[in-house]
């Protein structure tokens, strides 16, 4: 069993935040005393919804729970990891190509910057949401009600209806 003084550090984008990642903070809270949503920018990636708005929603849902913090960063995640002094990074794995990818780059934190990653494993109903799922999803018009909370739901819609 883990020691429960523990603070994890999920980070992401989180664009928007999905079930899936909802679950994997909870399952988190359950092993550690506090996780850190560490919600980043990804050059890669076009965001549908700004850092503040991300950290806004992610807020809203975890509303007085006291364990949970939101904060939105900047770099690389091992340097905002050791800046805030967390213990251990929390991420979860939906499928074999998430295992390979997170390995890499798991093995590359701990060698760079001796942090450690703890895995979980997204329960069975959201192996195969993703952000960009749903950001595709949304602006096809479908129906993505059920893969994320609802308050994100409201605010992708105006979203997708404000770029049509």
């Amino acid at each position: 069993m883990y020691r429960k003084d523990i603070t994890a550090v999920f980070p992401g984008s989180f664009d928007p935040i999905t079930n899936g990642h909802i679950d994997v903070i909870e399952r988190g809270l359950k092993m550690f005393s506090r996780v850190v949503v560490a919600v980043g920018e990804n050059s890669v990636k076009t965001p549908i919804f700004t850092g503040d708005e991300r950290v806004e929603m992610i807020r809203e849902l975890f509303e007085g729970r006291p364990e949970v913090v939101v904060e939105k960063y900047d770099g690389l995640t091992v340097e905002y990891v050791k800046s805030i002094k967390a213990d251990v990074m929390l991420r979860g794995l939906r499928n074999l190509t998430d295992v390979q990818y997170e390995f890499q780059l798991a093995m590359t934190n701990r060698s760079v910057a001796g942090i450690e990653t703890v895995f979980v494993m997204t329960s069975e109903q959201f192996g195969f949401v993703s952000s960009t799922l749903i950001r595709e999803m949304a602006s096809l018009g479908g129906d993505v009600s059920n893969l994320i909370p609802h308050n994100v739901f409201k605010r992708l819609q105006t979203k997708t209806s404000e770029s049509s």
